[in-house]
């Protein structure tokens, strides 16, 4: 059973990727070239719902945007988190305000206390990883 350095372990990882959700991903806009649109869209073909969280709320591969977490009706099981180090603190905040029960900081994102204020609160914390490439490694998609 490995863990990724903080203390998840492989097994929680897979247990997200694979148990069906609704995935908020904190910082996907219609932006083809960031790395956010394309691993909703591999999350959306998980069989996961997305709801894009954005300043703009704009509409991603057929999902309603929102400008906030706190905007996002109905529960939120996994916060995706695509935004820089310095407001990852903020959203991982917001995460733990509206129930979900995870929160995945993606590649290059971090927030120590932040991550350890999720921990406290009983979110499952993934850190620097990617959905995407943690499916694809476990055969899923």
């Amino acid at each position: 059973m490995g863990t990724d350095g903080d203390g998840t372990t492989d097994e929680q990882i897979s247990a997200v990727l694979t148990t069906p959700g609704r995935w908020a991903v904190v910082g996907l806009s219609t932006n083809r070239a960031r790395p956010a649109h394309g691993v909703a869209a591999y999350v959306q073909q998980l069989g996961h719902e997305i709801v894009p969280v954005h300043p703009r709320a704009e509409t991603v591969h057929g999902a309603t945007g929102y400008a906030r977490l706190a905007d996002v009706p109905g529960p939120v099981d996994v916060v995706d988190v695509f935004v820089n180090s310095a407001r990852a603190g903020q959203v991982v905040d917001e995460a733990i305000a509206v129930g979900a029960r995870a929160v995945w900081l993606q590649l290059g994102v971090r927030d120590p206390a932040a991550e350890v204020r999720a921990r406290q609160a009983g979110l499952l914390v993934v850190v620097d990883r990617c959905p995407a490439i943690e499916g694809r490694a476990r055969g899923l998609g």
